[in-house]
């Protein structure tokens, strides 16, 4: 490792899941290597990144990809998402000429991606050292919506050429399959821990203490149910983001504990109430939180992530319509009686980094 390594990272703007897989392991590298230089290239918005990463960081803009264009948090526009890879990959030595500009300025001893596969292509062409981390990748994402259509080989194989020129590809679990990746390094789950503030938390909303007190996001994708319709269920408080404009005293939006971090509201609910994602399902369980959430069946990933936080940890999956109605006392009950499994140690964090110091940082 140098002196003071210089670790560059690739983030996918795709949600929030591709941050709660990165920022641990940034803050314990952090730790470790405290004189490091960090530069950032994501189009999540800079206040998000920094919520979640300690310490300094350079911003580059410009994104490396897009994953798949949504419909909202749940639906993915697959014509749209077709017609943008193809129109991405006809601008393919533009798009890589860019990426490598980007990549020499900044001169640095290791890329990190999860994971936009044009920054680790470009970093294999620059012979910069690189790194894959993610429960996912774009090529089989993309295959898992278009398999039949004739084009799908000639889009994937420079995904797979780029992700293959890796080090590694870290997959945390829970990930998918990638048989097509022949770098592959599965490691433990990776995630947040945080402090049950609940005690606060109840003061400061003006809870009695014995409610049900349920967290409500889905992800960094805009989507809110049709809470007005929703029934009051009996005991049940929904503690909601200020952005929905719920004006209800049974589901108060955490406006007023914006000093507590996300990580700290989701440890101190008793139930975290999400779509299928990586970061809310790992760090659900690593903090000993119940799951309800929404199906998302059509998403290839989720299939891995809920048997995952079924086998760990404790979830139930509710429909669409239910969504839509709030009917969810009988999904609720059933979630909370459930035995409480303990918390999963996120050992991947650890793992990854043993990674980044291996490779020079």
């Amino acid at each position: 490792m140098t002196q003071d390594p210089h670790l560059y990272v690739a983030l996918s703007g795709h949600g929030f899941g591709h941050l709660a897989q990165v920022a641990p392991v940034l803050n314990a590298w952090r730790k470790r290597c405290p004189t490091g230089r960090l530069t950032m290239q994501s189009l999540l918005p800079e206040a998000v990144l920094r919520s979640r990463i300690a310490g300094e960081f350079t911003m580059v803009a410009g994104a490396a990809d897009f994953g798949m264009v949504m419909v909202d948090a749940l639906e993915a526009n697959v014509t749209e998402s077709l017609a943008a890879y193809r129109i991405f990959h006809a601008e393919w030595g533009a798009r890589l000429a860019w990426q490598e500009r980007v990549l020499r300025d900044a001169v640095p001893d290791l890329l990190l991606a999860d994971i936009p596969y044009l920054s680790l292509a470009a970093a294999a062409r620059l012979a910069i050292p690189a790194l894959a981390l993610c429960s996912l990748n774009w090529a089989d994402i993309l295959a898992g919506y278009c398999c039949t259509e004739p084009d799908l080989g000639d889009l994937r194989t420079p995904m797979l050429a780029a992700y293959n020129s890796a080090a590694a590809f870290l997959q945390p679990a829970p990930s998918m399959p990638m048989p097509a990746l022949h770098n592959a390094q599965p490691i433990g789950p990776i995630a947040a821990l945080g402090q049950d503030r609940r005690v606060e938390i109840n003061r400061r909303l003006g809870l009695c203490g014995s409610e049900t007190l349920v967290l409500m996001g889905l992800g960094g994708v805009d989507m809110r149910p049709p809470l007005e319709a929703w029934p009051k269920l009996p005991g049940v408080c929904w503690l909601t983001p200020p952005a929905w404009g719920t004006a209800r005293p049974d589901m108060p939006d955490w406006s007023e504990l914006v000093d507590l971090c996300m990580i700290d509201l989701i440890s101190s609910c008793d139930v975290l109430f999400t779509k299928p994602g990586y970061g809310a399902f790992t760090e659900a369980v690593c903090n000993g939180v119940r799951v309800l959430y929404v199906a998302r069946d059509d998403w290839p990933e989720e299939p891995w992530l809920s048997h995952w936080l079924l086998e760990y940890g404790n979830g139930i999956k509710i429909s669409r319509q239910q969504l839509a109605t709030g009917e969810l006392m009988a999904p609720l009950q059933e979630l909370l009686a459930q035995s409480l499994k303990p918390p999963q140690p996120p050992t991947g964090i650890a793992e990854a980094v043993e990674w980044l110091e291996r490779l020079g940082c």
